[in-house]
């Protein structure tokens, strides 16, 4: 009876790895069926963004990454931290090694690699977050409002997208108060382990 039991929790625990798992597309990246697909021409992006009253995010991930996995399958799967993004944010995503065309905001046609580099992204996940309005001149390193280096919890990173929302970045207050002051006033019912 014992190995029965067993058994079924084994069954058990491996179907819930499963479910949570995420898609990895032909480019060998963790995928969400909300990234928002794009011609990758930055201006464009952020005007796309701004008329359908969101933001843009763009996030630089590369194949075999154990952080994007950790990004996709722990938070990007949490209906909260998901459902404030999508109502909030165009998600384009990039490879970090990729050969695809990006358009600069200063006009420069890159490959994503050499978009990477000049963007000064060197670990993935990168979130770079875009401003609401086009600037006239600059590169897209030079325009980003926040960065978001690295995988983080689900309460760091989805109060990362609501400070960039929230212009947080225009204040005195640094997003790490603004964190913490989020985190005391969800009397840790958010996960906090980071």
């Amino acid at each position: 009876m014992a190995r029965i039991f067993m058994l079924s929790l084994v069954a058990f625990l491996a179907a819930m790895t499963l479910s949570h798992a995420a898609e990895i597309g032909d480019d060998g990246l963790h995928k969400q069926p909300w990234f928002s697909l794009s011609f990758r021409d930055v201006a464009e992006d952020i005007e796309t963004a701004r008329e359908e009253g969101k933001r843009l995010a763009i996030v630089f991930e590369q194949r075999g990454c154990i952080y994007c996995r950790k990004m996709h399958e722990e938070v990007l799967s949490d209906p909260q931290v998901r459902d404030y993004i999508t109502a909030n944010f165009n998600v384009v995503q990039y490879n970090m090694f990729g050969d695809e065309e990006v358009t600069d905001l200063d006009g420069s046609s890159l490959s994503e690699k050499t978009a990477a580099r000049r963007w000064s992204v060197v670990f993935t996940p990168t979130i770079l977050f875009m401003p609401e309005i086009t600037p006239a001149d600059g590169t897209v390193g030079e325009a980003a409002v926040a960065t978001m280096p690295g995988a983080f919890g689900k309460s760091t990173f989805l109060h990362m997208f609501q400070w960039v929302r929230e212009k947080g970045y225009e204040g005195d207050e640094h997003f790490q108060k603004y964190h913490a002051r989020k985190l005391a006033a969800d009397g840790g019912a958010m996960e906090t382990t980071e």
